[in-house]
């Protein structure tokens, strides 16, 4: 059996993984919540939740990947792409809301901060978890998951390139 193909889970069904999704996104926007009003003491708002935006969404990413989704593996590089376009998303819904509350509110607290953050952050987690099932993660699930569907399936001839050396191509 193949190495990497040992080290692929099972993916887990859309309850589990949505557990996974708020522990592991819980955990980095908590971070991410934190670290963002560090920041913005010494930079505007907007680019601080910029710059950690970027760096949580690598970390979350990864961490999607290899747990929340059942991937088995390192994120690749067209996932982090896909992953970005929900972030950017995420990202406008953060600052709308944030934007709205300071037009609300002439100097909110920051525990009223804190709290309208997080909870535009969970709206548009609930949407992220979505784009990132169906869409970015789809393919590694359907792969794993076909796999014992029962559906009568061709083997993929192998293609030895830079990404696939010829020591993990199988001879037919």
């Amino acid at each position: 059996m193949d190495v990497a193909q040992s080290r692929k889970q099972a993916a887990p069904g859309a309850p589990a993984a949505f557990a996974r999704f708020v522990l592991c996104g819980g955990g980095v926007g908590i971070a991410s919540s934190l670290a963002v009003a560090g920041l913005a003491s010494w930079i505007p708002w907007a680019l601080a939740n910029a710059l950690i935006t970027v760096v949580s969404t690598l970390l979350a990413t990864e961490l999607h990947a290899r747990f929340t989704f059942g991937a088995g593996g390192r994120a690749t590089w067209r996932q982090h792409t896909q992953s970005a376009g929900s972030v950017a998303a995420a990202y406008a819904v953060t600052c709308m809301a944030m934007l709205a509350l300071h037009q609300l509110a002439a100097a909110p607290g920051a525990v009223l901060e804190q709290v309208v953050y997080l909870s535009a952050s969970a709206l548009a987690g609930v949407a992220r978890f979505a784009v990132l099932r169906l869409v970015v993660f789809a393919r590694s699930r359907s792969h794993v998951a076909g796999a014992g569907a029962g559906r009568a399936t061709r083997p993929v001839p192998c293609v030895s390139t830079p990404a696939v050396p010829a020591g993990l191509c199988r001879a037919a």
